[in-house]
């Protein structure tokens, strides 16, 4: 995948872009996360032109003084403006992209011609106040991996960065709270406001999200349907296999395909 990036509203954005004049399927990344969580799909979805990118305040685009649900969404219409998509695409979102995703579906419903949403729960209580513990400088990688944890490192490790002081993360932790902090509450208005083909996949392994909560939305919602996943909260990580079974055979059934 090719990365590049765009501005919008004095932010820098950047992502990756599988390319070619293919479908478009656009991947949001869950929290601490970044756009190369999806490279692997990308690379198993040939048929697809798959555009991961790095949300606001992760990976290598910009942090920013605004963490709020409209800023997310409005990212996602300027990332399909600077593509230049005229046609519907497909949204997959896992968490926190979920969630961005099906808001950006409830305000901009023509724009949106599916979704996958992956553990992106349509209300939140959380916090991750947690992730204060990481902030500082380490003196090896090692040390900020024992920092983080076992069970965590392995989905933070993107995110790490060596400088010059030693290793540290390339997000800020106290961004991350005050993100969680805007997903927290009820999103159930924007998850049924509309109305296209949607998928949502539950890890039934997770400990981030209840899976009733998830059941509970593919069965309120017209026109969604639940596919559980032997898996933890990223199950295109745990599982990739299934996965991208699932998602390849909701969107060969999509109007059109």
């Amino acid at each position: 995948m090719r990365r590049t990036c765009f501005k919008r509203q004095g932010t820098t954005l950047s992502y990756l872009d599988s390319g070619g004049d293919r479908p478009l399927i656009v991947a949001l990344h869950a929290m601490w996360m970044e756009a190369r969580t999806f490279e692997a799909f990308a690379d198993a979805m040939p048929e697809w032109r798959v555009v991961s990118m790095d949300q606001r305040g992760h990976g290598l685009s910009d942090h920013s003084a605004d963490y709020s649900r409209d800023a997310f969404v409005q990212d996602i219409a300027g990332l399909l403006d600077h593509l230049g998509a005229s046609d519907p695409v497909v949204l997959i979102g896992n968490s926190l992209g979920g969630t961005n995703a099906f808001c950006f579906a409830a305000r901009h419903p023509t724009r949106v011609r599916a979704m996958v949403i992956e553990e992106g729960p349509a209300e939140g209580h959380g916090s991750f106040d947690f992730v204060l513990e990481w902030r500082g400088l380490y003196p090896t990688r090692q040390a900020l991996e024992q920092k983080i944890g076992e069970r965590l490192a392995w989905s933070v490790a993107p995110s790490f960065r060596e400088t010059a002081q030693g290793w540290t993360l390339c997000f800020n932790p106290a961004d991350l709270v005050a993100i969680q902090k805007a997903l927290n509450g009820d999103f159930w208005n924007e998850w049924l406001a509309s109305t296209c083909p949607a998928l949502v996949i539950r890890g039934t392994q997770s400990k981030a999200v209840d899976g009733t909560l998830l059941q509970a939305m593919a069965e309120r919602r017209p026109n969604t349907r639940l596919v559980s996943i032997v898996a933890g909260h990223v199950t295109h990580h745990d599982d990739a296999r299934a996965f991208t079974s699932a998602v390849r055979a909701f969107v060969q059934e999509l109007p059109g395909a």
